[in-house]
């Protein structure tokens, strides 16, 4: 059974992490580590549990000790437990927890780009999308709708932090991501000579067989129902930020500039949307084959 404690004093160093770390600092506790996150829920933190992310403490609601929260607890019997009313817990954190349950859990270190793109043949490819909420979106899209992976810019948002990892509803441990950053673009440390992370990604990509297709409102564009599209073996569907989409060189250097037909004057869809209906679309191969 795991180990209760009820929360009588704010000031407890083991409720920093829920209470008086920010993010970036979350990411960077215990260095040269790699750093802990919080989840939030019973559901979310199951699929952590079951991709084997581990605990490090929970921090639950009273009277919410059972159930899924009790089923969550029953797998870790030995990570502490810390407790207090729904009251007590908005104060401490800011917000209401979703179904009375948070864990602090730790990090893994990430894949490289080349082991992601191993036996992928439909990823997905984010640039600068800073909003967690629709990082999370996206992520449970893709998961649901055939992308095999998800490749990020260092600038977009962490698909760990807590409401970004909420709003995928856990989907961000179930499918393979990583960061295009020059770590994890070093695709094989035994030829130095030649490092991944000297190049551009879309060359990286293109090393490993995919096409890149910039979502993007232009002129020269292909509609997203294109039958080469379909047929292409390995693609990437590139996404940009909110407000302003993909940088231009962006697009320049893709392979294909697509666009989603659309009606009433309506020019542009919110960028989680409009990864819905892209993976929607452009995986439609994947679920036949």
């Amino acid at each position: 059974m795991a180990e209760m404690t009820e929360i009588t004093d704010f000031a407890a160093s083991q409720l920093d992490v829920y209470a008086r770390l920010s993010e970036v600092q979350l990411r960077r506790y215990r260095e040269p580590e790699c750093g802990i996150f919080i989840a939030e829920s019973p559901k979310v933190i199951t699929r952590a549990l079951d991709a084997g992310y581990t605990a490090d403490s929970f921090l639950a609601e009273q009277g919410k000790l059972a159930g899924e929260t009790g089923e969550v607890l029953a797998r870790c019997p030995e990570i502490p437990v810390y407790t207090a009313p729904k009251e007590m817990l908005t104060e401490l954190t800011g917000f209401s927890l979703t179904r009375g349950l948070l864990c602090a859990m730790n990090r893994r270190r990430l894949p490289t780009v080349e082991q992601i793109c191993a036996g992928a043949r439909r990823i997905v490819v984010l640039e600068h999308v800073v909003n967690p909420t629709n990082v999370g979106a996206i992520f449970r899209s893709a998961a649901a709708l055939h992308m095999d992976a998800v490749l990020l810019t260092p600038d977009c948002s962490d698909p760990l932090y807590r409401r970004a990892a909420r709003v995928s509803m856990g989907t961000v441990f179930q499918i393979p991501w990583t960061y295009l950053d020059d770590e994890t673009m070093q695709t094989d440390k035994r030829r130095p000579e030649a490092p991944h992370g000297q190049k551009q990604w879309q060359e990286v990509l293109r090393d490993f067989g995919f096409k890149t297709a910039a979502m993007a409102l232009c002129e020269d564009t292909v509609c997203i129902d294109d039958p080469r599209l379909a047929q292409e073996e390995k693609l990437a569907i590139v996404l940009g930020t909110e407000g302003d989409g993909l940088a231009p060189q962006t697009i320049a250097d893709c392979d294909y500039t697509v666009k989603i037909p659309m009606s009433h004057g309506v020019d542009s869809l919110n960028v989680a949307a409009a990864s819905a209906v892209a993976f929607w679309e452009l995986g439609k191969q994947q679920s036949r084959s």
